[in-house]
């Protein structure tokens, strides 16, 4: 597939800033996907998280994660479709994510059953990884 541009990540993910956290999918296909979020410095969060120092929320790398692992469903969805975050497991954070880095983020889907749903993910960080965990989600209308 061809890399999928925000407008199109936008027709994709039902989210709108400040909490979209998709900038660009590379590649989705056979269940997995492999997408991008750009941190900047004005993200809304890194006044407050925390002003010395500015690090990316680990609930916000996650939150990452799981939008970007609704694209390993890319076409096989109906349109207006919504995956709802139902669990996270075995989160763990390797380093920190700073203003400057882009997240790539890696999602492979584990099963899709009766409208539920399992991915294990990483989020990179220059080849290092910052962050893994597995998400659980439902799907259903929005």
């Amino acid at each position: 597939m061809e890399p999928m541009l925000i407008q199109d990540v936008l027709k994709v993910l039902p989210h709108r800033f400040p909490f979209v956290l998709v900038d660009r999918v590379l590649s989705a296909g056979g269940g997995e996907v492999h997408a991008l979020k750009n941190v900047t410095i004005g993200e809304p969060f890194f006044p407050g998280h925390f002003p010395q120092e500015p690090v990316m929320p680990g609930v916000l790398i996650v939150e990452a994660l799981a939008q970007a692992s609704m694209f390993c469903l890319h076409g096989e969805l109906e349109p207006g479709t919504v995956g709802y975050l139902a669990g996270v497991e075995g989160a763990r954070f390797k380093r920190k994510v700073v203003p400057g880095d882009q997240l790539h983020l890696y999602a492979k889907l584990e099963f899709l059953r009766r409208g539920l749903g399992k991915t294990t993910c990483r989020a990179e960080v220059d080849g290092a990884v910052a962050a893994e965990a597995t998400i659980l989600f439902a799907v259903g209308k929005g």
